[in-house]
């Protein structure tokens, strides 16, 4: 595809590469995710996200990894597109609606500039019911739940933000061999459409630190709707209050679940890393 304009842009190091789809005729948008997410032969990144009018939303958006596997949303990718479309003069509001293949997510943007803005993006209620996530486990809700791997038990809590999520309380994460572990979490039987899994080591009432293997991705920086999946889970097991700073290897990340509405919120920083055109 010649003469492809792009921005590349990251959240909390999750880096993907946007397209605005109302003026760019994308074609094969799974096959030009795989080469340009290569970091030795392509720009680098974990997917490509494109920009798309909406019937119901300000926006819509569609992503996919860097596998070509198009994925439901991702929350550090909602912040960007947020930046994006108001940094490209698309939209002159703060407050914007985004279509995803998760419902529509609602973006507010706050300090900042074209360089790098915080956004917090309301991501909806979390989705508890394993039938939805999905998982084959008839337990409702699914806390710390034992999963083989490798003959060693592993305590899952398996929560969606859109997307399947299997959150893993335990210590020592820095030294986990993520390459090898991630995927025997990832491909398990019991995720018939796959799963992202987080690592997580409890700080205290309000912190966590965190790493990620996703789904199509591999391990990366950050991910936004795992993070919340975490919190999510942490309030759960009785880990932590309502609101957790997450600490991701790419940056923080703020999480909110708000009993008032049972919504959880994000809040973090939306970066543009460089634009250019793909010859």
């Amino acid at each position: 595809m010649k003469n492809l304009k792009f921005t590349k842009m990251h959240g909390a190091g999750n880096d993907y590469i946007y397209v605005n789809g109302l003026t760019e005729n994308i074609e094969n948008a799974s096959q030009l995710a795989i080469s340009l997410s290569n970091r030795n032969f392509g720009i680098g990144s974990d997917g490509l996200v494109l920009i798309l009018p909406s019937n119901s939303c300000d926006f819509r958006m569609q992503m996919f990894n860097s596998d070509g596997s198009e994925a439901e949303m991702c929350g550090n990718a909602t912040r960007c597109v947020g930046k994006y479309v108001y940094d490209n003069k698309l939209t002159d509001k703060k407050e914007i609606t985004l279509e995803t293949k998760a419902g529509i997510k609602y973006i507010t943007l706050l300090e900042g500039d074209y360089k790098t803005r915080k956004i917090t993006v309301d991501m909806g209620e979390p989705i508890l019911d394993p039938t939805l996530i999905p998982v084959n486990i008839t337990q409702n809700p699914v806390l710390n739940y034992p999963l083989n791997i490798d003959g060693k038990e592993w305590q899952i809590s398996c929560i969606s933000m859109g997307n399947p999520h299997a959150v893993v309380f335990t210590e020592g994460i820095k030294d986990f061999n993520l390459p090898i572990l991630g995927p025997k979490f990832e491909t398990n039987s019991i995720f018939p459409r796959k799963t992202n899994t987080e690592f997580i080591e409890v700080i205290d009432r309000n912190t966590l630190n965190m790493r990620v293997w996703e789904r199509g991705a591999g391990e990366t920086l950050a991910c936004g709707t795992g993070a919340c999946a975490a919190a999510v889970a942490a309030i759960f097991n009785g880990h932590c209050d309502r609101k957790i700073k997450i600490h991701l290897l790419g940056g923080d990340l703020d999480i909110e679940w708000r009993e008032s509405n049972n919504h959880v919120y994000m809040t973090g920083e939306a970066v543009t890393v460089f634009e250019g055109t793909i010859l």
